[in-house]
């Protein structure tokens, strides 16, 4: 039993442009294929498609005037529990350019934080997508300085 890697994380929404904004306009993925489910949803890449590749991020829309498709495939959850990470506490990427990042998120009006740990040569920036989930992008330290 081998684990190679994180296929990719899913997000359920009920504003699925916002969360299409975020994720292709913050952090730079673009929109590429998706299958055709009984679902609205968009899955968005970090490298080229190919058939080696399913994205890296699945958001899964709802439908509220037909729901039923998503229920079928996935399951039912209550819309009042589609905020935040719950369990999960963040979702991290490696990323290179924050001086651009920091410019991008003020332009923007997003919330942000950072931290540096020293011993790892990381320096870390948190911000929150438009569903509540917890964002973390490492960057090399010495980014942080520059």
């Amino acid at each position: 039993m081998g684990i190679n890697r994180l296929a990719h994380y899913s997000i359920r929404t009920t504003d699925l442009e916002a969360s299409r904004a975020f994720y292709t306009d913050i952090l730079g993925l673009r929109v590429g294929f998706r299958p055709e489910f009984k679902f609205p949803g968009i899955w968005l890449y970090m490298g080229d498609d190919d058939d080696k590749e399913y994205g890296t991020v699945h958001i899964i829309g709802i439908d509220p005037n037909d729901p039923q498709g998503l229920i079928d495939y996935l399951g039912d959850k209550p819309l009042d529990s589609l905020q935040g990470t719950g369990t999960v506490d963040h979702i991290a990427f490696t990323a290179t350019g924050l001086a651009a990042m920091r410019k991008n998120l003020n332009a923007r009006g997003l919330d942000f934080f950072e931290r540096t740990v020293p011993s790892l040569g990381l320096h870390q920036l948190f911000l929150t997508d438009p569903s509540g989930v917890t964002i973390e992008l490492n960057y090399p330290a010495a980014e942080a300085g520059a």
